[in-house]
């Protein structure tokens, strides 16, 4: 088997994926542009896509026999097409939900716990000319007691609520799909879980139920003082309404994910005034070195299965 992986460099050089050599010949790729995916597709029996579109002009052009995305999302896939063409497309999900979670918590310490601020003071050398053993003219807070709302309460969301609940916080959700009858915590509807929690956070994929789900006016009825995350996908979010809310109102937010990434110079989330309200990552929730060795586990386990 001729195994193409179309884009590594996306998995980060810190995670061995030799697995892949112990079932077929592999041609590796850091990045394919898209002007280049269809000739190193064209031989290849199974191709390996994180982000890399694979069009019906690609399959058409091809002898795949199996599409792997190393990814949980499979809209860089055409996926009718390839089920017309009897190509099996296979992704993985699960494997990120600890390093999500992980890196939510992180944004929410950062607002909360306001340790930039406590080590930029002693690290410009205030704290050796204080005459006092304290410092605390910022103030920060607890999370025991804190109504966490929690966007999509899958795989992802319910480990978040898992460890919010650790922290002894009061937690709720809101269903995207109307689907979900967890009963383990209460379901609210969207205005009441905006307008009524501290800690909001957006654990759901984004389809045509969830596009712009938050806009200017349902943000407008968050809590001063709130914490909003998005680590689920860019576009949940409209992103000029939440640049303009975030400079009229004290809300704090954690932005992991945009609609077009990497993010453009125009993007609004750029230009807003306010930026010690705004943290925005490269789209790292995922990527743990122990999510992405995971993952590389779970595309070898996918073509094994496949080839046997």
């Amino acid at each position: 088997m001729k195994i193409v992986i179309l884009d590594r460099a996306t998995l980060g050089f810190d995670v061995d994926i030799s697995i892949f050599e112990t079932l077929g010949e592999v041609i590796s790729y850091d990045l394919t542009l898209p002007s280049e995916t269809t000739n190193r597709v064209k031989d290849a029996d199974i191709v390996i896509t994180n982000k890399v579109m694979i069009s019906k002009e690609v399959m058409e052009n091809s002898n795949l026999k199996l599409i792997c995305i190393s990814a949980t999302g499979t809209n860089n896939v055409d996926l009718e097409f390839a089920k017309q063409k009897n190509i099996p497309v296979k992704n993985v999900a699960g494997y990120s939900s600890s390093s999500v979670v992980q890196v939510a918590f992180s944004m929410i310490f950062y607002f909360v716990q306001k340790l930039d601020y406590y080590k930029r003071y002693v690290d410009e050398g205030n704290w050796q000319k204080s005459k006092m053993f304290t410092h605390i003219d910022k103030p920060f807070f607890e999370l025991d007691g804190k109504k966490v709302g929690i966007i999509g309460l899958g795989d992802i969301g319910r480990n978040f609520a898992k460890k919010a609940s650790a922290f002894d916080c009061e937690v709720v959700y809101f269903s995207t799909s109307g689907k979900n009858t967890n009963s383990e915590y209460k379901s609210i509807e969207l205005n009441e879980l905006l307008s009524t929690c501290d800690i909001i956070t957006i654990h759901c994929p984004l389809n045509s139920n969830t596009k712009d789900l938050l806009n200017y006016e349902n943000m407008s009825n968050i809590k001063d003082g709130a914490i909003l995350l998005n680590l689920g996908r860019g576009g949940i979010i409209n992103e000029p309404d939440l640049a303009k809310i975030i400079d009229e109102k004290e809300i704090y937010c954690g932005i992991d994910v945009v609609c077009v990434e990497p993010i453009l110079e125009d993007n609004p989330l750029l230009k807003v005034k306010n930026k010690q309200r705004l943290l925005l990552t490269p789209h790292i929730g995922w990527a743990s070195v122990e999510a992405r060795t995971r993952l590389v586990k779970m595309v070898a386990r996918n073509i094994e299965e496949f080839i046997l």
